[in-house]
């Protein structure tokens, strides 16, 4: 099979991502004893967190990386934990629903929300969202690159525009982490949420909330942390005020050692490999008469992601195809990003989404191109 649904999630993992995992499983516990099995879980997460915080640039260290179930718990768990009813907070079109749907239960609860206008490339109006940010607002949700377009979002510039009015950056990084620099420090973002299972290379069902020091968040969950065991509430001190319960040991284990593969590989060199195959994708699907890209393609400093129709298909039809006659993945539909698809005009059938990783050849695209020419041709 030739798989071109990265964006979904990374495949085929290292080996090592299986290995570190069924370690953890033979090995490992919870965390919260004094035992061998017990230190050696506790290592482990603190080790993840370590190598968290020095790749993307956590201000304050690991105690500022919090383990979560995916970029969707990370993100309600931003989201509902720092706003209240009366605040004002504003994101974007170009979001996936695990921002926008936390928001929209948020503001019929008091919370008053702004949304700022993609254009028809997907591209955000920074105009619009200055005008939208003011002294009040307390804080700008967005995306790092969009899930759809492959557009990648001027965070420094957010950045300082929240800075100028005292709003908190909160990035959903899921298309960005792993596949593009991301440094907190470095753009001045105050929250940070990451799946592991994408361009991290780890498995499913783990995920990242990095914080800037000073910033908090009432947990979604309470229950056992292992400290403070006779107190009636929730111990507040990161990272077990927001890792109530048994942590993912195994998955914390998978997304470490996916991390050490990228680090261990260069990321540099997979980040110019992925962008070489984006761009051959690209040129390829551009030449065919009948083909649409969506996105700003003015530059390929983007999310390895593109979205594409084919005259005379429907995305779903397109997608099925590809796959039962040319064995190739793809990613047919809205991609849970309404707003963006409304705004490109592919609102009613979406588009097919193709997404190349580290491990995609130049073989697997050019094959992709040639069986969407073929089509082209049949239609």
């Amino acid at each position: 099979m030739i798989y071109l649904d990265h964006a979904a999630t990374s495949m085929p993992k290292p080996p090592e991502v299986g290995q570190a995992m069924v370690e953890a499983l033979n090995l490992g516990n919870a965390g919260r004893g004094a035992h061998g099995p017990a230190l050696a879980g506790l290592r482990t997460a603190y080790q993840v967190r370590c190598r968290v915080a020095e790749f993307f640039g956590v201000p304050g260290g690991p105690q500022q990386v919090v383990f979560t179930a995916g970029a969707t718990h990370a993100l309600n768990q931003a989201i509902v934990g720092l706003l209240s009813p009366g605040d004002h907070v504003v994101t974007t079109a170009a979001e996936h629903n695990s921002v926008l749907r936390p928001l929209y239960q948020l503001e019929q609860q008091g919370v008053e929300l702004s949304i700022v206008p993609v254009d028809r490339q997907g591209r955000i109006s920074y105009e619009d969202m200055e005008q939208m940010v003011t002294p009040r607002t307390k804080a700008v949700v967005c995306t790092h690159a969009s899930n759809v377009t492959g557009n990648v979002t001027d965070l420094k510039r957010i950045s300082r525009l929240c800075k100028q009015n005292g709003a908190l950056l909160v990035v959903d990084g899921a298309q960005s982490g792993g596949h593009l620099p991301l440094s907190m420090e470095q753009m001045g973002i105050d929250v940070l949420c990451l799946p592991g299972h994408k361009g991290l290379l780890g498995p499913q069902g783990i995920g990242l909330l990095c914080l800037r020091p000073g910033v908090e968040l009432r947990p979604l969950l309470v229950g056992g942390s292992g400290i403070l065991s006779f107190s009636h509430t929730h111990p507040s001190a990161l990272p077990d005020g927001l890792e109530a319960g048994t942590r993912n040991n195994p998955g914390i284990a998978g997304l470490g050692a996916g991390l050490e593969w990228l680090q261990t590989q260069g990321v540099e060199r997979l980040w110019a490999q992925t962008e070489q195959r984006l761009r051959q994708l690209y040129e390829g699907l551009h030449a065919i008469p009948g083909v649409t890209i969506y996105g700003d393609w003015s530059t390929f400093h983007r999310a390895p992601v593109l979205a594409m129709n084919l005259d005379g298909w429907e995305a779903a039809q397109l997608s099925d195809v590809l796959y039962e006659e040319f064995d190739i993945a793809t990613r047919p539909g809205a991609h849970c990003a309404p707003l963006m698809h409304l705004a490109l005009g592919t609102g009613e059938a979406g588009a097919v989404r193709m997404s190349v990783g580290c491990s995609t050849t130049s073989e697997d695209v050019e094959a992709a191109i040639a069986a969407v020419a073929q089509l082209a041709k049949e239609e």
